[in-house]
């Protein structure tokens, strides 16, 4: 079933290329601050939180509302660095609301996708994202080709690369890329479900070579402790912020478990 998912992300991606959903007539700066550098010297736990109105396992999560003002909240609260989703499919995002929250902070930003062409890279590029997304088992299923090449398209337009993996296997792939930061997202594609301990487990043991960012399923501040004792860097967290009532106050609350 794993495949069928990806599978179908992939098709929505390339759907969205056909679409010209990616076809932008901006050239934005990205940010003036450095992610990885952020992470290195932040006392507290570093939030990526993320901007987004749907997911393929909630569905909708948050009536879809500005984009900004929502990023602007996160901040506030003390989110170092925010991701925005820009597939339209399953997830209702947009390179849109990308350009909209481009425009009005000016935090590191990850395009958040399924990015399986130089296209969408080039669309990170003029929209001014500092980083965008891979993800390993799409291009370890096959169904994508030459992750090394898309890696070094985007350090070439000067864009940075957070690859995300989900297994053991995929954690040691993704070690042995010129990736700049590694997510480990503890949600199954295969069956949709979240288990913290994904991260727990891949982190046992190993050497981490990159920085480290963990995804899913992150609600409280004991899962940030969980999780910072496990050997993480990052914390990237969606879900749980946008469906809250008080943004800046559950991102205050996450930032501060540490």
């Amino acid at each position: 079933m794993a495949e069928n998912i990806l599978k179908k992300l992939v098709n929505n991606s390339q759907m969205a290329i056909d679409d010209g959903v990616y076809d932008v007539d901006v050239n934005l700066q990205k940010s003036s601050q450095d992610f990885q550098e952020i992470i290195k010297s932040n006392s507290h736990a570093t939030l990526l939180t993320e901007v987004k109105f749907s997911s393929p396992s909630l569905g909708k999560i948050r009536t879809i509302g500005d984009p900004s003002s929502i990023a602007k909240q996160m901040i506030e609260g003390g989110s170092k660095a925010l991701s925005v989703l820009t597939q339209p499919h399953l997830f209702n995002g947009s390179p849109d609301y990308f350009i909209q929250v481009r425009k009005s902070v000016d935090v590191p930003l990850l395009m958040k996708d399924i990015m399986i062409d130089k296209i969408q890279i080039d669309t990170a590029k003029k929209i001014g994202a500092d980083y965008f997304l891979l993800i390993q088992s799409i291009f370890d299923n096959g169904m994508i080709n030459d992750i090394d090449g898309l890696i070094e398209y985007g350090h070439n337009l000067g864009l940075k690369v957070l690859i995300e993996a989900h297994t053991k296997q995929e954690f040691e792939n993704s070690c042995n890329t010129n990736a700049d930061i590694i997510g480990i997202n503890n949600r199954n594609l295969d069956t949709l479900e979240i288990d913290l301990n994904t991260t727990k487990k891949i982190l046992e043991n190993t050497e981490k070579t990159k920085l480290v960012i963990s995804e899913s399923g992150i609600s409280t501040s004991s899962d940030i402790q969980f999780l910072h004792k496990s050997g993480v860097d990052g914390y990237l967290v969606g879900s749980s912020i946008m469906k809250s009532n008080d943004i800046q106050q559950t991102v205050q609350n996450l930032v501060n478990a540490i």
